[in-house]
């Protein structure tokens, strides 16, 4: 029988300042009857992401909606299938969709992500809402089509032990960089990420100026910069990238710290010096390189080439804590809530 409600995370306040606890609740909310062509999914893990601070404000972006207070969050999720009335899409089929940050969700069968069926043999679980899933591809787009990575480029990533910089770093790499440079806050992060994540070197932005940083590290310029920060590291980047260098602007992170009056903006006069390329992207623009992307990092997961990091959080009760968690710099790649109850296998 279709359960009658779901909890679900839900926004009780936009933040004054900084988002507390105190800005989320857990309640008990209504679940849809199940119509012709939906889906009734359990949720397994959802994606915690660095974008839905800038959801919680008031002001609508331009390429989402913002939450609404006394409403459900929403976000990325893979679910197993438990009812069905589309044939194509039978119980116990996984798939990801965007009704996260809930137990449980019906949904049309033509929202899920493709055909809707995602593959445990082929990797596990979590890989597919992180390495093989929007974050890994935002980090493939990001190098391939907007910077235009060319063998022998050094490049330069910005919150390089995040989700989308962990794959960022690892796929420069494998498509020919000759030097990958990565900032992140505190040493130990710095460390993981030559140890760990494949890049050359890695500057801590809260002991060194990142300027100061880049001229040590990268002597001889900059050909790429992933930006997943603006702020104070765009403008760092851009006294170091070379001319003709190449800017793909993911992320601006700052925009909702202590930067966001940032007076950085006036250095793009280095982008006119020295003819640099900035360009703007929003991933969801890029489908048609999905496939492209899910076969090259398969076989890069399959070889060993790169490896796949989450932090994983359990219980929805604690998804709020885990979203803080994240914006405080708390995860090392991917940030995941791992809803109660057994995982099927593969998971």
């Amino acid at each position: 029988m279709t359960p009658r409600t779901t909890r679900a995370v839900c926004l009780v306040r936009r933040p004054h300042g900084e988002p507390s606890p105190d800005d989320f609740a857990v309640e008990e909310r209504p679940l849809a009857p199940l119509g012709e062509g939906q889906l009734l999914v359990r949720n397994l893990y959802m994606s915690v992401d660095p974008s839905m601070r800038g959801r919680l404000e008031r002001t609508e972006k331009h390429y989402t909606h913002n939450f609404t207070p006394g409403s459900p969050l929403d976000g990325r999720a893979l679910a197993v299938v438990e009812e069905s009335r589309c044939t194509s899409v039978p119980p116990g089929t996984f798939v990801r969709h965007q009704l996260g940050w809930r137990d449980r969700a019906v949904l049309d069968a033509a929202d899920t992500d493709g055909a809707g069926r995602i593959d445990p043999q082929l990797a596990p679980l979590p890989t597919w809402l992180g390495l093989l899933g929007q974050t890994g591809f935002t980090a493939y787009v990001g190098l391939t089509r907007i910077a235009e990575l060319r063998p022998g480029d050094t490049v330069l990533v910005s919150a390089a032990a995040g989700a989308v910089g962990t794959a960022a770093g690892q796929f420069a790499r494998l498509l020919g960089a000759r030097r990958v440079i990565g900032t992140a806050g505190g040493p130990d992060k710095c460390a993981l990420l030559v140890k760990e994540f494949g890049y050359d070197a890695a500057a801590d932005y809260r002991a060194e100026p990142v300027r100061e940083a880049l001229a040590r590290l990268a002597p001889d310029g900059l050909d790429v910069y992933f930006d997943n920060v603006g702020g104070r590291q765009l403008a760092a980047a851009l006294h170091a990238l070379r001319p003709n260098g190449r800017v793909a602007l993911c992320g601006m992170m700052s925009q909702f710290g202590d930067d966001r009056h940032s007076a950085d903006i006036n250095q793009l006069i280095q982008a006119v010096l020295k003819r640099l390329t900035l360009r703007g992207f929003i991933v969801r623009d890029h489908d048609d390189l999905r496939p492209e992307f899910e076969r090259r990092v398969s076989g890069w997961l399959r070889s060993g080439e790169v490896t796949a990091r989450e932090t994983v959080v359990d219980g929805l009760e604690n998804a709020p804590g885990a979203l803080l968690s994240l914006l405080a710099g708390g995860n090392v790649g991917k940030m995941l809530v791992r809803l109660d109850g057994p995982a099927p296998a593969g998971g």
